[in-house]
């Protein structure tokens, strides 16, 4: 798998409820609510963390194993970079 590097795009609108994110796309309007799986990877989307990294620290917080975690983040993120709310680039952001 080609590493990807995943950041937050600047029209949304993202609000932390409990442990649930809440996101919401001003392109569309689409809503999305987090769980808290999804909320570790949508904290971590800097642009500069690489996907493999951010679901090892998956592996770490819940009892899930690499390949698996790798394979539902990646599909996680495709569908929020369908809608516009995460952005994915094969090499990192520059620091801002």
């Amino acid at each position: 798998m080609a590493e990807k590097y995943i950041s937050k795009s600047s029209a949304i609108a993202a609000r932390l409820l409990g442990d649930e994110m809440m996101i919401m796309s001003a392109v569309d309007s689409t809503f999305f609510t987090l769980d808290e799986v999804a909320t570790v990877i949508w904290q971590a989307a800097d642009g500069r963390t690489p996907l493999s990294q951010i679901a090892h620290k998956i592996c770490q917080e819940f009892d899930v194993k690499q390949e698996q975690a790798e394979s539902d983040a990646e599909q996680f993120v495709d569908e929020l970079a369908r809608h516009g709310i995460l952005l994915v680039s094969d090499v990192p952001c520059p620091p801002k």
